[in-house]
């Protein structure tokens, strides 16, 4: 966005940091996915912050995964992450992984057994639960709290080995079981996990808990600014206190809020349910909200910056409407896609008077946004074309400014045709419509004085190449179809994918580029998808040309 506007809660803090020479007035931010999912538009959010505040202010930004839960994690989450971070256009200073501090959290948690700032449990985790108490009322000790610190370094040691099996012991902080906050009464540190790691491989058995993981890797990293979504503020607390017994680097976390979107979930648990039960074909599906899926539906990078930048960051929840995301969209593919002619519902327009067997090469200019048009490509014309079925109308209303008995219209980049007859099958349906051009009427050379009011595009029916067209919209009909007490699922939008088997294109569209958009004329806006193959072409339509959900909600 070229407009100025105020700095953020965040961008005053560090000004701040550095006015006063804090860590010397570096800025060192981190990236910290789970690879236990693909990310979606809400990880986006924070990407952009976390690696445009270190850019705005000439620091770095690490990506580190989150790998400490062995069983939900996978190698191809951790691929499609660092894909999606490159193609926002970001890159990260170092590549780490909690897996890489194992053994350093490890002699951490030693460190707090024998200051007695941790200790062994054996208790179950409804025991655990139990013990802890409620908001209104203090937690009671474990039997094990005062164990001594010979036996807990003892038991922490044949945890470590393999001696216990899952579940049977954790190693818990000792803080307070009266705390107001719940998380500081004597949180869990490590469990038992005989699990196979994706980078560990079994050399380890007991994995360290998010909370104790994560300020702990800020540290050893120097992590300046620890920038968090706002459900982590009751985990400051101890976040701080780890880092205090410790006498460690004092990374210090912020809050944000996370991105909430209309007509949309966000919580990897729901998307895995659409992907899993089959509402959608994959994590990619054009239709999700993954970053992948967005690429994959022809989404720019740029625009997704632009929706970020756009959103701002702020210190409570609120709703962003998809439809600013889609605005981002069309507003960078005006500038950049190409246009060209589909026709996705096709009927054929016959021109009498055509000289038979006459071809013509018209001109078309790439994007009237550009310089010079974007440059220019070929377009085929004959005698018969293909146009689209709604731009004929038998009867036509008053102020249709298409085809019709005794009407004109411009084709688009060629000549006005006048419609003389049209043809009809048994049941009524139209098959052809026959004009007559005139030939003085010539694009670019128009000496007929003619004035109409409509330009259609159409395909030169010898010409045409062929293409299945997936038309997306929206994959819910509501716009919180995660509010309390719905079950999500019983708002899907069925329409939201319409397949149109075979579709007419410009002959040029053949060698379409992938990740490439083209403007489909009067249509939308449309990308090659990955499933395209030499002779059987795929679009996936991004957005259309207007919002059409807005004249919908006003229905409403």
């Amino acid at each position: 966005m070229s407009e100025e506007r105020s700095l953020n809660f965040l961008e005053e803090i560090i000004e701040e940091d550095i006015k006063n020479g804090k860590h010397g007035g570096r800025v060192h931010t981190r990236f910290p996915p789970e690879p236990n999912g693909y990310l979606h538009i809400g990880h986006a959010k924070s990407i952009c912050l976390n690696f445009g505040l270190a850019k705005k202010y000439n620091g770095q930004t690490n990506l580190r995964f989150d790998d400490t839960n062995p069983e939900k994690e996978e190698t191809e989450y951790v691929d499609s992450i660092k894909e999606d971070v490159k193609w926002l256009g970001f890159e990260w200073q170092n590549e780490f992984y909690a897996s890489d501090y194992f053994e350093q959290l490890y002699e951490f948690a030693i460190q707090l057994i024998k200051k007695g700032k941790a200790y062994v449990d054996d208790s179950t985790p409804d025991e655990i639960a139990e013990q802890k108490g409620s908001p209104t009322e203090a937690g009671t000790p474990s039997p094990y709290r005062d164990r001594s610190i010979e036996e807990n370094l003892k038991l922490f040691a044949e945890m470590r080995e393999g001696k216990y099996q899952d579940g049977e012991k954790v190693l818990r902080a000792k803080i307070d079981l009266a705390s107001p906050n719940m998380h500081m009464r004597d949180p869990i540190m490590y469990r038992i996990r005989h699990a196979h790691h994706h980078r560990t491989g079994d050399a380890w058995c007991i994995y360290p808990m998010y909370d104790f993981a994560h300020g702990q890797s800020d540290s050893i990293e120097k992590i300046t600014h620890s920038v968090c979504t706002l459900e982590f503020i009751p985990h400051r607390a101890l976040y701080d206190w780890f880092i205090e017994e410790l006498e460690i680097f004092p990374s210090k976390q912020y809050e944000f809020a996370r991105l909430n979107m209309t007509y949309t979930v966000m919580s990897k648990r729901r998307l895995l349910q659409l992907v899993n039960e089959g509402f959608v074909d994959s994590w990619d599906d054009p239709r999700m909200p993954t970053i992948s899926a967005l690429r994959r539906r022809g989404y720019t990078a740029a625009s997704i910056r632009d929706f970020c930048e756009r959103i701002g960051i702020a210190k409570r929840e609120n709703v962003i409407d998809v439809s600013l995301l889609e605005f981002c969209v069309r507003e960078d593919l005006n500038k950049t896609a190409w246009r060209r002619m589909a026709v996705l519902d096709p009927v054929k327009l016959v021109i009498t008077n055509y000289p038979a067997g006459q071809e013509e090469v018209f001109s078309g200019e790439n994007n009237p946004e550009e310089e010079d048009g974007g440059g220019s490509r070929e377009i085929p014309f004959s005698g018969e074309l293909w146009i689209e079925r709604e731009d004929f109308m038998e009867n036509p209303t008053k102020k249709y400014f298409r085809l019709g008995p005794g009407l004109m219209v411009r084709l688009k980049n060629a000549y006005i045709v006048k419609c003389e007859d049209f043809v009809k099958d048994e049941q009524g349906n139209i098959t052809e419509v026959h004009c007559t051009y005139i030939p003085e009427s010539k694009s670019g050379n128009d000496t007929s004085a003619l004035k109409v009011k409509g330009t259609i595009h159409w395909v030169s029916v010898s010409h045409a190449a062929k293409a299945e067209v997936r038309l997306y919209d929206r994959l819910f009909r509501v716009e919180d179809p995660g509010a309390e007490g719905r079950d999500f699922r019983e708002y899907i939008n069925p329409e939201s994918l319409q397949v149109i088997p075979e579709a007419y294109i410009e002959a040029d569209l053949a060698s379409a580029e992938p990740g490439k958009g083209y403007q489909f004329i009067r249509k939308g806006y449309f990308t090659l998808d990955r499933e395209s193959e030499p002779g059987k072409l795929v679009f996936n339509r991004t957005v259309t040309l207007k919002d059409t959900w807005a004249k919908e909600i006003k229905k409403g």
